[in-house]
């Protein structure tokens, strides 16, 4: 079995969020089951220069864009086994940051139709296209509508991934036909609530659709959390299944994790004390091994629960805690908690940002890790936490419910509240915090479970084969 994995973003070469995680991680688990896995993914000028020395000139060809046609340049490289595919076009491409650019529209629908193009220039015939998000949504769609009459592609199937549903690729009609070059008898597979809707078109022409958690896979059919295509999910329910993402165990090993402090494992976690320690030093707060320190890693935006957060955060700060915050997002949260970290200067500490190499010391060094999301397609950051030892915190939404157990039952490996309240998210801090407080010993198991629980690409990558084997039997 063959399959090309088309992605906006891939680890290490382009980063924004959990897709270029899964992008760089999935891909390398498919191979190691033996499926021929490749990834494409765009030429950013932002990718760096150490990896461009690495990729080989393969040839470049022209590629539809409505009317005319444009330059690309087909490269590769191989990374942990896999080879990935770079499609060039600096005017498309050579940009700061990798969206949010007037012509959007425009530079994923050149970048889809590329997917397409190249499969006859590179020694890779894929059984299934995998698409990710709206960046790649318009390649089931471009399949259907002008390659399907061709041999080389008649047997192509796709699969369409929903990363995250409110982010949907949503234009005006104008795009249509002077960007998009959609056939007019096939217009309608885009149109939806009055405009051009990308993810929406994947949903009509995907052979399946898949999501990043079996709760997200029931919740986005629900209008709560849908943005206004659960009625377009519920009509195609037969196409649609949830699967867990899972983490790259060699990116986070706390046995040899370069980034932590100190090593440590589920059968020796001396070291765990060391990297707590390590932490408090780095982020200025006094140095207490048993004092407890709750992390928290996350983009600082009202979808993740920090509306809760701001709620009750003085009263969680005046028990014994310290509480470690790294992110960035709305200016309401990031200077909320500028201000507790002035207040309390020996219980808060703030980094503004994305710094990975501190993000492994928090996982590595806090008891706790608070993710109260009020949507969570799957999430990363609790599976990371959990391989660590690091105790989370979650409310009962998307992959957090697949994923996060609560303990009250002896057997959980975490602390979970189901109603999206501020004081419901605060009883289960009281929760944790009594736990950790009162009984040590039942802690360190939980510890120990924690680190034990299989969130590795292994399981889900098993799951993915056996969703492509039920594309290509259909």
């Amino acid at each position: 079995m063959k399959v090309l994995y088309a992605a906006s973003e891939a680890y290490p070469f382009a980063m924004s969020g959990g897709l270029a995680d899964v992008a760089g991680a999935l891909p390398k688990a498919l191979r190691r089951r033996l499926i021929g896995c490749r990834v494409v993914l765009p030429l950013y000028s932002s990718i760096k220069e150490e990896f461009k020395q690495e990729m080989r000139f393969i040839t470049s060809i022209t590629v539809p864009v409505s009317w005319r046609r444009q330059y690309c340049g087909i490269f590769e490289a191989k990374r942990d086994g896999v080879i990935f595919y770079f499609i060039d076009n600096q005017y498309y491409f050579k940009r700061d940051g990798l969206y949010g650019h007037y012509d959007d529209a425009e530079r994923f629908a050149f970048f889809s139709r590329a997917v397409l193009e190249i499969l006859t220039h590179i020694d890779f015939k894929p059984d299934v296209i995998h698409c990710n998000d709206w960046q790649t949504a318009l390649v089931p769609v471009y399949l259907n509508s002008y390659y399907r009459d061709n041999d080389f592609y008649r047997d192509i199937k796709t699969l369409f991934t929903v990363h995250n549903i409110q982010y949907q690729g949503k234009y005006g009609y104008e795009i249509l036909g002077d960007v998009l070059g959609i056939p007019r008898n096939d217009e309608h597979v885009l149109d939806f609530d009055g405009c051009v809707n990308f993810m929406k078109g994947a949903f009509e022409a995907s052979d399946k659709i898949s999501t990043v958690s079996p709760t997200y896979a029931h919740e986005i059919m629900d209008s709560y959390y849908a943005h206004g295509l659960d009625g377009v999910l519920r009509h195609m329910s037969h196409k649609l299944t949830g699967i867990v993402n899972g983490i790259d165990c060699d990116v986070y090993n706390p046995e040899t994790d370069p980034l932590i402090f100190a090593p440590f494992s589920s059968n020796d976690m001396s070291g765990k004390v060391a990297n707590k320690l390590g932490l408090q030093r780095e982020m200025g707060l006094p140095e207490n091994a048993d004092t407890a320190v709750i992390g928290i890693v996350s983009r600082l935006v009202d979808h993740k629960g920090f509306d809760l957060v701001q709620h009750v955060f003085e009263e969680i700060v005046n028990s014994n805690v310290q509480v470690v915050i790294l992110g960035s997002g709305e200016w309401k949260y990031e200077q909320f908690f500028a201000e507790m970290a002035a207040k309390y200067p020996d219980k808060v500490a703030l980094r503004t940002g994305f710094i990975p190499e501190l993000a492994h010391k928090i996982y590595a060094g806090a008891d706790i890790f608070l993710m109260p999301s009020k949507s969570e397609p799957c999430g990363l950051a609790q599976m990371v936490a959990l391989r660590y030892g690091t105790i989370p915190i979650v409310r009962q939404t998307g992959g957090l419910n697949d994923t996060i157990r609560d303990s009250g039952d002896g057997e959980g490996n975490g602390f979970t509240f189901k109603l999206y309240n501020a004081h419901d998210m605060q009883n289960a801090v009281w929760r944790a915090l009594e736990g950790y407080y009162s009984n040590r010993d039942g802690w360190n198991i939980l510890k120990k479970r924690a680190m034990e629980c299989d969130y590795s690409w292994a399981k889900s990558a098993g799951e993915y084969i056996k969703l492509y084997k039920s594309i290509l039997t259909k």
